[in-house]
């Protein structure tokens, strides 16, 4: 387990930021706690301070996982959020963040509101934001 490069640190939050823009100071720093971006074997995990305290005392190779999983890192170096952060960066979004939309039928779309944006995303796996 250990700290992000500051240019990892740099992918993931321009990638954060897309979504909820400026409240990225807030994801980090929430009421209850401080939360920490965590690289651990290539892959991202947000934990918050009292878990990564307790952590320390596990040695890296026996660590399986550690707070909630925000995504991998891929062979070239970008970063795609997990559907997993979607829970996490819901509350500070700009912008509706869900699936309510990709539930309705194409006949329910149709009826939708003329301002109302509509997208469909087809996939063998949707999973990636």
């Amino acid at each position: 387990m250990q700290p992000l490069t500051e240019e990892e640190t740099c992918v993931i939050f321009e990638k954060i930021a897309k979504y909820i823009g400026e409240n990225l100071q807030l994801l980090v720093d929430r009421p209850n706690s401080t939360y920490y971006f965590r690289l651990h074997n290539d892959w991202v995990y947000y934990v918050s301070e009292k878990i990564l305290k307790l952590a320390t005392n596990i040695s890296g190779d026996k660590l399986v996982s550690l707070g909630t999983c925000f995504r991998k890192f891929t062979k070239i170096h970008k970063f795609r959020l997990h559907i997993i952060a979607l829970d996490y960066l819901a509350p500070y979004a700009k912008h509706p963040l869900g699936f309510e939309v990709a539930a309705k039928s194409t006949q329910d779309c149709r009826k939708v509101d003329p301002i109302a944006i509509v997208v469909f995303h087809q996939a063998d796996i949707g999973e990636y934001v």
